[in-house]
């Protein structure tokens, strides 16, 4: 109990203003979780749900009665979705986990994939808008609401294998680092710094993943017919 007394009340001072450790500790599950993600590793996800149950603490901070006051219902909302969207995808990509240990085949969406990913985070983040600013969310809500949807999106669409999740992470990433800052959420916004680029990165490793396989399958489904058309020749 002393231990977790300590995480809930540790903070890292920094001048006049403070970081709480357990926003550093959350994140620094996420990075892991990340990391495990573009790894495609079913590690992954279980300790992405750790990093999500610390962070919720985080962001309800009149709630838990924190030194920091401010609410961002949208990120403690998608902490609580994280780990719902986790568990799926923790049953997904363990069930397709093959011998290389590898859980997952990364795969373009299809067109009309993409536009109902799109049009779901438009239409989402409109519709949260206002109900986020009725339950007292930061200024300005629709940010707060826009990474709700694009974390929703994301997290489905690496639970299925999609490359294009991980383009959604950098949207959200592009709107939470001003908004994070601006609420003195110092340590969850210099990790969102970290995590787009790192977004970036796991984007072009997945595209690269998939030309090599989709390359490495018309190749072996080449060779049977140059067998074929060899045996043709020589009868």
């Amino acid at each position: 109990m002393e231990v977790l007394r300590w995480l809930f009340d540790a903070q890292l001072r920094v001048g006049d203003g403070f970081i709480l450790w357990r926003e550093v500790i959350g994140n620094v599950f996420g990075l892991l979780s990340a990391v495990g993600g573009m790894r495609r590793k079913v590690w992954a996800w279980p300790v992405g749900i750790v990093g999500n149950a610390i962070l919720l603490t985080v962001f309800l901070g009149a709630v838990f009665e924190t030194p920091n006051p401010v609410n961002l219902l949208g990120q403690a909302g998608r902490q609580v979705m994280f780990i719902a969207v986790s568990v799926f995808g923790w049953v997904q990509w363990h069930r397709s986990r093959g011998a290389s240990q590898e859980a997952v085949t990364p795969q373009w969406a299809g067109t009309r994939q993409r536009l109902l990913l799109v049009a779901a985070l438009l239409l989402g983040t409109a519709v949260l808008t206002p109900i986020f600013r009725a339950l007292g969310s930061y200024e300005p809500v629709w940010a707060d609401a826009w990474i709700f949807m694009g974390s929703l999106l994301a997290t489905w669409g690496m639970a299925k294998g999609w490359v294009e999740f991980w383009l959604f992470w950098v949207a959200v990433d592009i709107v939470g680092v001003p908004l994070l800052f601006s609420a003195g959420y110092y340590a969850s916004g210099i990790m969102y710094l970290v995590y787009g680029g790192f977004t970036l990165a796991g984007f072009f490793v997945w595209w690269r993943v998939n030309t090599r396989q989709r390359k490495a399958a018309t190749i072996g489904t080449g060779f049977p017919d140059l067998h074929l058309s060899v045996g043709d020749d020589r009868s």
